[in-house]
This record gives C-alpha cells, structure tokens and sequence, in this order.
C-alpha cells in the first residue's frame, strides 16, 4: 500500500507535494476548492500549471493523488436548493479535479433527509445518489476521473455504513469506470465492521467481496478510532492508540491485493507535522520485507 496522508494547500496548492514529500508521503489527499462553503472561485492558470509541474516532477515517488470533496454536499437531499448546490459543487469539484489530472474524487455517500418531519427511506436515499452521479458523470463525460464513495460511521441519518447502500448504488450506475469505494478504517470499525483479527479481517473482505466486489475498492483513509466497534460515531485517533490497534493496520498494508493502492491518513495534525511523521513512520514500520 503507498502510504501517505492529507496535505494543506495553504500558499499554493502545489506545496501539498512538497509537504508530501517532506513527510515521506507515498501518495497525499487535498483539498481543491471551499469545502466549508458553497461559494468557490475557478482556478487560476499559474496554480494549474504549477500544480502540474510538481506533480509529473515527483510522479515516481507520490501517487495517486485523491481529491476530497464539500463536507456540505449531499445527494441524498430532497431539498431542491441545497441538492442544487450539492450539485453545482460536485460539478465544480469535478472539473478542478480534472484541471489538475487528479486520478479519484473522495466523496460521503449521502445522509438522509427529514422532510416535513418524515423520513425518505433509505432505498429511495440511494437511488437519487445513483441518479445524482449519473447526472455528474454525463456532463462531466470526457473526464476519467474516478469517483470513490466513502465508507461511514453511520452516525446520525448517514448513509454508507453498510456495504449493500454501495451495492444498490453502483447497480444503477451507468459508467461503472467512474465509481469506486474509498475504505476508512475508523469509519467501517464504527460501522460494526470488526477486522482486529486476521480471520475477521478475510471474513470481511470476503462480505466485501460478495457484496460490492473487490474490483470497485481504489484507496484507504487509515484512521484509528478510540471509539468501540459498532459504536456508529465517527472520531479519528492515531495509529495504534485507539481500539483497532497497531497489529490491525498491518493486515491492510501488507495484503498484496492493495500493493498499489493508497493508504491516505486522516489522523489529528497538531501545530506540527510531527504527528503526521509518527503515524507514516508507524504504518511503514508495520511492511513486511
């Protein structure tokens, strides 16, 4: 697995590589546009090109590069204004992505929503995520940009804390080229998915397998959790310091079917890169040569 981690794009965001780099990053996750606003002005020239420039300068040593999207849209909505901006946002998420030939777009399935006090239910929550992507997809048609759905805690009325939400997904999903899974260890743990030891890591993959198919599986979040395993809430610890523990982490890293596939941390910073340089030393200590 390439290990590496989130990388700031403060001061440009070509120095997400150049902190990559200065971490030991193998692959790095960004930030393209305002994910705290709806609001978020179009790239400028420059920073393309020199977001570009520094990636093919280190594309032997960081890749792939993952995109993570708003943590405000949701497909799932019924509410026509903010499922219209949910989706003027992808859009726009979307064509920066491919302005800077990142290779996968991160995104949160969806949450489900209350409408005059009553609930949609969660197979019509899933199928507006599918109709949603499909719209994404036909009018961004000539991108090769793969959109990966994150696994979830389930907190709240979330959606994709289950592996079959993906399933009825990915089944009305036309360009199956286009989507994808992104595994968050801490999320899935939460979820009820317990992989602390090697047969229930294979019985998981294997239900994984069954049910998604391990084709659609591109990239990892590996985040401890110091919350219980089911416990469906969602808080990010540091390797080896919460209930998943350090041994779990290495079934993922050293599984051949992964070799290639980045392992993004999304662990607490601290004023320093410091913690992120412990967890990266930590997950590569846990290779097997």
């Amino acid at each position: 697995m390439r290990i590496g981690a989130h990388m700031s794009v403060s001061g440009g965001k070509f120095k997400a590589f150049e902190r990559g780099k200065e971490l030991g990053c193998e692959s790095i996750q960004v930030f393209v546009r305002n994910v705290r606003g709806w609001s978020s002005g179009p790239l400028k020239q420059e920073e393309i090109v020199d977001f570009l420039k520094k990636k093919e300068e280190l594309k032997d040593e960081i890749w792939p590069v993952i995109s993570h999207n708003s943590y405000l849209v949701n497909l799932a909505t019924l509410d026509k204004e903010k499922l219209e901006k949910s989706y003027n946002a992808m859009i726009d998420e979307l064509t920066k992505v491919d302005q800077l030939n990142i290779e996968y777009e991160n995104m949160h399935p969806g949450v489900i929503p209350i409408i005059d006090k009553k609930e949609i239910t969660k197979k019509e929550a899933l199928n507006q995520i599918a109709d949603q992507l499909n719209k994404l997809m036909d009018a961004t048609k000539d991108s090769k940009v793969i959109i990966l759905l994150e696994t979830t805690a389930g907190q709240g009325k979330g959606l994709g804390n289950k592996f079959h939400h993906f399933k009825s997904i990915i089944n009305k999903i036309k360009n199956k080229n286009r989507i994808g899974i992104c595994f968050d260890t801490a999320h899935s743990f939460a979820a009820g998915y317990d992989f602390t030891t090697k047969t229930k890591y294979n019985k998981m993959w294997d239900e994984f397998d069954d049910t998604i198919g391990l084709a659609y599986l591109y990239a990892f979040h590996l985040n401890d959790t110091d919350k219980e395993c089911g416990s469906r809430v969602d808080r990010h610890t540091h390797i080896g310091q919460g209930k998943i523990g350090k041994e779990s982490f290495g079934f993922f890293i050293n599984d051949d079917r992964f070799k290639d596939m980045p392992g993004i941390l999304e662990t607490p910073k601290g004023k320093d890169d410091k913690l992120d340089i412990m967890n990266i030393d930590l997950l590569k200590k846990l290779r097997k040569a």
